[in-house]
């Protein structure tokens, strides 16, 4: 497996234990993780504290020729919200764990040049369709339905 995609599943799970949706994220730049992190807006009380951005805050403040030498990691499709991030930031690739539990925005991401690559790992689909059986009021709080 994928190093980086096992760092992402690691943040997924650590979430989950936490009490949260488990979904993770790893900001990689040459070759290196210069931020990880997972869904904690149960366990934060945010609104935004997607894995993403979660990942993205704990990599701090970078020069934007840092952000477009990144790939981000993440074990779900990114909504529009963390889309939106990876746009406004240049990153230029992202490697989905599955898009079969949530179908993010993907076809924007690729229609302004993002390279996206779905792995369709079963751990990640398996840890979302555990979820979303388990607590679907979380989880339908947290796609807005």
């Amino acid at each position: 497996m994928d190093p980086f995609l096992k760092a992402a599943i690691d943040e997924a799970k650590t979430g989950l234990s936490e009490g949260g949706i488990p979904i993770g994220s790893v900001l990689v730049h040459q070759g290196k993780i210069i931020g990880s992190g997972h869904n904690r807006r149960i366990q934060s009380g945010s609104p935004t504290l997607h894995g993403e951005m979660d990942a993205l805050e704990n990599a701090g403040r970078q020069p934007a020729s840092v952000y477009r030498e990144c790939v981000i990691y993440t074990t779900l499709s990114p909504c529009s919200m963390c889309s939106g991030a990876i746009l406004l930031y240049g990153i230029p690739k992202v490697v989905v764990g599955e898009n079969r539990t949530f179908m993010g925005e993907e076809e924007l991401l690729r229609s302004r040049g993002v390279e996206v690559e779905v792995v369709q790992d079963p751990e990640c689909i398996r840890m979302m369709e555990d979820f979303i059986r388990d607590q679907p009021t979380l989880w339908n709080e947290d796609i807005g339905e």
